[in-house]
């Protein structure tokens, strides 16, 4: 019984190639995580400044919003298209958010009015 171990022989091409790749993920990964402290900072100043709470909320809301978006992006890897399940996996993310904001929206406004 040989264990036989393969070995990927790549071209300096290819070597370049994904070298410029890794790097440029890199890149946008450190780009959406300073966009991402920069949200949570803009999130804080809002509370700290002492604005009124009807302004606070909706603020926040959209801050933590784009944050979600952007971490399903970035951090979850749906930006790339590598792989053929990624239609349905935004599918069935798109249609949990959907049904999750419609909920929301459904139980404030029985709370708003009840």
């Amino acid at each position: 019984m040989s264990h036989e171990t393969h070995f990927e022989v790549r071209t300096q091409a290819q070597y370049e190639y994904d070298r410029a790749h890794s790097k440029a993920h890199m890149r946008k990964q450190v780009v959406n995580f300073a966009i991402m402290i920069f949200l949570t900072f803009i999130a804080f100043s809002t509370v700290v400044a002492g604005f009124p709470a009807t302004y606070i909320v909706p603020v926040v809301l959209l801050l933590a919003g784009i944050q979600v978006v952007l971490q399903l992006y970035a951090f979850m890897h749906l930006e790339d298209r590598s792989t053929h399940m990624v239609g349905v996996i935004e599918f069935f993310i798109w249609s949990g958010a959907f049904l999750a904001f419609t909920f929301f929206v459904a139980f404030t406004t029985i709370i708003w009015w009840g």
